[in-house]
């Protein structure tokens, strides 16, 4: 709100009436200029037309377009790899889902692949070398509590 509450000015000016705020209103004064239902104060203010060479601002929007073209190339490739690394990811998952389907099969006939017995075999020497370690570690803790 400006002072005294009042916060817009009525100027009628040629025969149509203007909902101004009161700071445009006093600085526009008697001057005020409608285009196009917009108010404008003459001035200094605002941007100026720029008297920029043709040819340069023809040069920048080719180097634009270049890059632009340079960052769209960029990108689709990108998301080419993208989509054949997850082919990829999708054909290795199959394959394993259907070496799981062919080991469920031969348990369900009765017959133990031998990939499986490898890796319980794998597994039950792991643990005892696992259990062996830990009495070896037990022992040792065992003989150092003793020393004390």
């Amino acid at each position: 709100p400006l002072r005294d509450g009042i916060q817009s000015l009525t100027i009628k000016y040629d025969v149509r009436c203007l909902q101004l705020p009161l700071s445009t209103a006093l600085a526009a004064s008697h001057k005020v200029l409608v285009v196009g239902g917009k108010v404008k104060k003459p001035g200094k203010r605002g941007r100026k037309p720029a008297k920029i060479d043709l040819k340069a601002k023809l040069e920048r929007s080719r180097q634009s377009a270049r890059e632009c073209r340079a960052r769209k190339k960029l990108r689709y490739q990108y998301l080419e790899e993208l989509v054949s690394s997850r082919e990829r990811a999708i054909c290795a998952l199959r394959e394993e889902l259907e070496m799981y389907k062919q080991w469920c099969m031969a348990m369900d006939q009765g017959k133990i692949p031998s990939e499986i017995k490898a890796l319980l075999t794998g597994e039950e020497q792991s643990k005892s070398q696992q259990n062996s370690s830990r009495h070896t570690k037990a022992g040792k803790t065992d003989a150092n509590s003793n020393s004390w």
